[in-house]
């Protein structure tokens, strides 16, 4: 088991629930489940009222908690602009691509040489051996995969989420779509959200609440119907993986084998007889 994390030199020791920082996390939380989870509602601009009313509430509850949320706001913001809706279109690219990659840069450069510190961080190599029990997961993740996602996607008819691919060109934007947001899924949701929220709140709780804006993130997506019976367990699996390897190669490594099998299977719920692997 690893050892407990200790709060930072300026930080108080890591919250539980009954705690005065835990409402404006939540509020923060909440926020991107309105924000992502109902993106047509016309209800929605109520998640930025919920978002700016929980940063006020963290700015008179605890000055560092406000900071470090503030930074989680700022990334669920940017990527609230744009549809994340499945959409392989050159221009689709282009737009999330830079929208992606602000949500991520823009905390992390604040982080850095406007707060002067490094709570951000991307921690390739952890310098710590992988346990067997670890290297297990990385095979069992690609067979657990194959077993269930095909049964999901197909009965349950998320897969018209994605479009359907015939052309090379297609079939190589999908999948460097695919791969591209499971790869942005760990750097934001994980190394920023997760690790900014561990600065205040004991791992479980911190894990959780990361769970709920990178759960609404996949619902808008396309992981819909009864995804979040997926999504959820995966989503609190990467950041329980990340906080005992400290390792950001190890949880993408895991994610990306698991979006092979996606990618896998939405070319072939599109088309049956192509890639006739599967069972369900």
């Amino acid at each position: 088991m690893p050892a407990p994390v200790a709060a930072p030199a300026d930080l108080d020791p890591p919250s539980g629930v009954v705690s005065a920082k835990l409402p404006p996390a939540l509020g923060v939380a909440i926020s991107a489940v309105v924000l992502y989870g109902f993106f047509d509602a016309p209800f929605r601009p109520l998640g930025y009222v919920v978002l700016v009313v929980s940063l006020v509430a963290a700015f008179f509850v605890d000055r560092p908690l406000f900071k470090d949320l503030l930074l989680i706001g700022i990334g669920i913001t940017i990527v609230s602009l744009v549809s994340v809706e499945a959409d392989i279109s050159w221009l689709n690219i282009l737009v999330l691509g830079t929208v992606f990659t602000a949500a991520v840069l823009v905390p992390f450069l604040i982080d850095r040489f406007v707060y002067k510190r490094k709570a951000i961080r991307f921690p390739w190599r952890s310098g710590r051996k992988w346990t067997r029990g670890e290297k297990v997961y990385l095979f069992a993740t690609p067979a657990l995969g194959w077993l269930i996602l095909p049964f999901y996607f197909i009965t349950s008819g998320v897969y018209l989420n994605w479009p359907d691919v015939e052309t090379p060109s297609e079939i190589g934007r999908l999948f460097v779509g695919v791969n591209a947001v499971g790869t942005w899924d760990e750097l934001f949701f994980i190394c920023t959200c997760y690790a900014l929220l561990l600065r205040h709140f004991r791992p479980w709780l911190a894990n959780i609440l990361q769970a709920i804006i990178f759960v609404s993130f996949l619902w808008e997506l396309g992981y819909q119907a009864w995804g979040p019976l997926l999504t959820i367990p995966f989503a609190l699996v990467q950041g329980m993986l990340f906080h005992r390897t400290k390792s950001l190669t190890f949880v993408l490594i895991v994610h990306l084998l698991f979006d092979l099998v996606v990618f896998l299977v939405i070319v072939h719920a599109h088309d049956p007889a192509a890639l006739p692997i599967f069972l369900y």
